[in-house]
């Protein structure tokens, strides 16, 4: 659906533009949640709200996004395996957060192309 697109790839290329973010970071010692916890809650949040925002999505369609954010979640701990485990910074999870939207964004534009199709 989504991860076959040319917006998916100007997403990762976003993403690796920005690589440096994560790159050399100092963290609060206090600072218990990971990048990828991180990453995992704000597309949990985003996707919830495309499904929810969707009624018409099927349970079929509905799992098949699901597969996708797997994939997309497998893509993310490919390009940052070195730092996945890492504590977040503030400026990570402003970036992060900023990047689940955009993967929302595509979800939801790519959805409205479907059930156009299908109208």
């Amino acid at each position: 659906m989504v991860t076959d697109t040319e917006g998916y790839i100007q997403i990762i290329e976003y993403l690796t533009e920005y690589l440096n973010i994560f790159e050399n970071t100092h963290t609060d010692v206090n600072q218990t949640d990971t990048v990828m916890a991180v990453i995992e809650v704000e597309l949990s949040n985003q996707i919830i709200s495309v499904c929810s925002q969707n009624e018409a999505l099927t349970f079929n369609q509905r799992n098949a996004i699901i597969r996708e954010v797997d994939a997309i979640v497998y893509d993310l701990e490919e390009i940052l395996s070195g730092v996945i485990n890492n504590p977040v910074t503030e400026e990570q999870k402003t970036f992060i957060t900023e990047f689940a939207t955009l993967i929302k964004n595509l979800f939801d534009s790519e959805i409205h192309k479907k059930l156009s199709d299908l109208s």
